[in-house]
C-alpha cells in the first residue's frame, strides 16, 4: 500500500523549493554579472554596487520580517515578500539603465529580506523538536543547490536567448511558487485540513502548545542578550558566504583563467558541495543531540568545526597555482562552512521558541550587513591591488574570529513564555528568561 506523505515533510517540501527559487533569484545576478558589466561598460567597484544593492534592504527586512510573522503568521507575510522579488526577478530582465538594475535588486533584497526568518518562524509551528536541526538543514541545501544549478542554467538562458531572458523566466518561476505556496500552507498545523491527530501529537510531542502566535509584547532586550554572539557569528560565516555568492564566477574567469562555460561548471562544484555540507550539518547536530543530550555541545561543536575546517582549506587555495586545486581546495572550505548553516538557523528556534521569527531576523542581521559589506570591499580591494588575496585573506580572518565567539554561545538561555491555559492568561509576567 502507498504510504501517505506526512502534511509536515509536504510543507518542509515546500519551503524547500522556495529557498531553491530564492537563491537562483539571488546568485543569478552574479553569473550575469560579467555579461551585464561588459555590455554596459562598468568597473569592478561599480558592479560591486549592484551586488550590494541587494543586501541593505535585505539586512534591514530580518528583523521586521520575523516580527511580522510573529505578529500575523508567516503565511500573510511570506505572501507577500514572494510576490516582491518574483516581481523584481522578471522586471530586472527589462531595466535599460544601471539605476534601474539598482532599484530592482534592492526590490529583491526587500522580498527576498524576511523570507527566511517567517520560514524559520513556520518550522517552530511544523516542526518536531528533534527535527528542527534537519529542516533547516534540508532547506538551506536546497538554497545551495539552487545556487550550484543556477550558473549552467543561467549560461545556458544566455547563451540561447540572452540574460535580460534568464531574469524573465526565474522571475516567472517565483511567482508559481507564490500561487503553490497561498493553496497548500497553513500557519499552524492545527489549522490544516489534512492533518491527522496523529500527526499533529508527533509535531508537538516535548513542545509547549501554544496559539501559534506570541501574546503580549515581544522581549526585545531578552532577545538581543540571547542572539547578539549568534549574530557576530553569521557576520564571520556570511562575509564568506556572499564572497561565494557574488564574486566566485568573477574569481574563476579573471583569475583563473576559465572561460564562460568552464566558470559555470566550476562555480557550481563548490555550490554542489554546500548542498552536502547544510544537510550533513543539520543531521549531526540533531544526531549529537539525541546521543548527548547536551543541546549546546551539539550546536557548539558543528559551528566550531564547520567555520575552522573552512579556514583551513581557504588559506592554501589563495597560494596555489594549478586552477584545478583551487578549485578543489575551494569547494572543501565552501563544504565546511556550510556545515555550520543549519545549526546558526537552528539557534533561534532553540533560544527564542514563539519568537523564532524576530530573532532568527536578528540572527540574519549579521548575514545581510556582512553583504552590504563584503562584495564592495571585495570589488575595492580587486580593482586598488589587482588580486584576488588581501580580500580572501579577510575571509578567512574573519572564519577564525567567527570560531572562537562560536564557543561563547548557549542555547541553553531561553527567551520563551510559558503556554497559556486560557486567553485570560496571556500576560506580560508570562515573559520569562531561563537561565539555563
Amino acid at each position: 500500500m502507498r504510504r501517505r506523505v506526512k502534511t509536515h515533510h509536504l510543507i518542509l517540501m515546500v519551503m524547500c523549493l522556495m529557498y531553491f527559487i530564492a537563491y537562483i533569484d539571488r546568485v543569478n545576478m552574479s553569473v550575469a554579472g560579467p555579461v551585464i558589466r561588459d555590455e554596459m561598460g562598468l568597473s569592478n567597484l561599480e558592479l560591486g554596487l549592484i551586488f550590494s544593492a541587494f543586501a541593505y534592504p535585505y539586512a534591514v527586512m530580518q528583523i521586521l520580517g520575523g516580527w511580522l510573522a510573529d505578529k500575523f503568521g508567516p503565511r500573510k507575510v511570506l505572501l507577500v515578500l514572494s510576490l516582491i522579488w518574483g516581481a523584481a526577478t522578471l522586471m530586472t530582465g527589462f531595466v535599460g539603465s544601471v539605476a534601474a538594475l539598482l532599484v530592482m535588486r534592492f526590490a529583491l533584497g526587500l522580498g527576498e529580506g524576511g523570507a527566511f526568518p517567517t520560514a524559520t518562524r513556520a518550522f517552530t509551528s511544523w516542526m518536531p523538536t528533534t527535527q528542527r536541526g534537519f529542516a533547516q538543514g534540508v532547506t538551506h541545501s536546497f538554497s545551495r543547490l539552487g545556487g550550484a544549478v543556477t550558473p549552467p542554467l543561467v549560461v545556458m538562458i544566455i547563451a540561447y536567448a540572452g540574460w535580460r531572458e534568464s531574469f524573465i523566466l526565474l522571475g516567472s518561476l517565483s511567482l508559481a511558487w507564490t500561487v503553490l505556496y497561498f493553496f497548500i500552507f497553513t500557519d499552524t498545523p492545527e489549522e490544516h485540513p489534512r492533518i491527522t491527530p496523529e500527526e499533529l501529537a508527533e509535531i508537538n510531542e516535548g513542545k509547549k502548545i501554544t496559539s501559534g502566535k506570541p501574546g503580549g509584547p515581544t522581549p526585545w532586550k531578552g532577545l538581543i542578550k540571547g542572539m547578539w554572539k549568534v549574530t557576530f557569528v553569521d557576520f564571520c560565516y556570511g562575509w564568506s558566504l556572499w564572497v561565494y555568492l557574488t564574486w566566485l564566477p568573477s574569481y574563476l574567469k579573471d583569475a583563473r583563467g576559465f572561460d564562460l562555460k568552464q566558470m559555470a561548471l566550476f562555480t557550481a562544484l563548490p555550490l554542489f558541495a554546500g548542498v552536502i555540507g547544510d544537510t550533513l550539518g543539520g543531521l549531526v547536530s540533531d544526531k549529537l543531540l539525541k546521543i548527548t543530550g547536551n543541546l549546546r555541545f551539539a550546536r557548539v561543536s558543528v559551528l566550531v568545526v564547520g567555520m575552522v575546517g573552512s579556514l583551513i582549506f581557504m588559506v592554501p587555495m589563495i597560494m596555489v597555482k594549478d586552477p584545478m586545486t583551487a578549485v578543489l581546495l575551494l569547494s572543501l572550505s565552501f563544504f565546511f562552512l556550510e556545515l555550520t548553516n543549519a545549526v546558526l538557523w537552528s539557534l533561534p528556534i532553540d533560544i527564542a521558541g514563539d519568537y523564532a521569527g524576530t530573532a532568527s531576523g536578528m540572527m540574519n542581521t549579521g548575514f545581510g550587513v556582512a553583504g552590504m559589506i563584503s562584495p564592495v570591499v571585495f570589488g575595492f580591494l580587486i580593482q586598488s591591488t589587482g588580486s584576488y588575496y588581501l580580500p580572501f585573506m579577510i575571509s578567512a580572518g574573519l572564519l577564525g574570529i567567527g570560531a572562537v565567539m562560536a564557543l561563547f554561545i548557549n542555547p541553553n538561555k531561553t527567551v520563551r513564555r510559558e503556554a497559556p491555559v486560557d486567553a485570560e492568561h496571556i500576560r506580560l509576567d508570562e515573559m520569562r528568561v531561563n537561565p539555563g
